[in-house]
């Protein structure tokens, strides 16, 4: 599946390619996540988070649904790597909501797909 906004269509990329250089910049540098209600301020709180929970397990995402939410874009990931599983569905598929300003991400939330 093609993802068709550029700024979410980098960072699916970035995570796939395991270059954390990359995905740290496609962020401005108050941006936020939250990731299933934790919450992540500024670039070094995001560069903890992803260099943790992405880059050292080797997440890959797999895009298989792209949606427009409230000027947001959404990409549905199934997700795949080397953490712990526990508790979670297989196989793994999150909302990935990706809200920009100009060509920054100023805001990611991550959630389990509903459906």
């Amino acid at each position: 599946m093609t993802v068709t906004s550029n700024a979410a269509a980098d960072f699916v990329s970035s995570v796939n390619d395991g270059d954390a250089e990359r995905f740290m910049a496609l962020f401005a540098a108050d941006a936020v996540v939250d990731d299933n209600g934790r919450t992540f301020r500024g670039s070094d709180a995001i560069r903890e988070w992803s260099d943790r929970e992405i880059f050292a397990v080797n997440v890959t995402l797999e895009p298989v649904r792209t949606f427009d939410e409230g000027g947001d874009v959404v990409v549905r990931t199934k997700v795949d790597g080397d953490f712990d599983r526990t508790g979670l569905p297989d196989p793994l598929f999150i909302d990935q909501r990706i809200a920009t300003t100009g060509d920054k991400i100023v805001s990611l939330t991550c959630r389990l797909a509903a459906d």
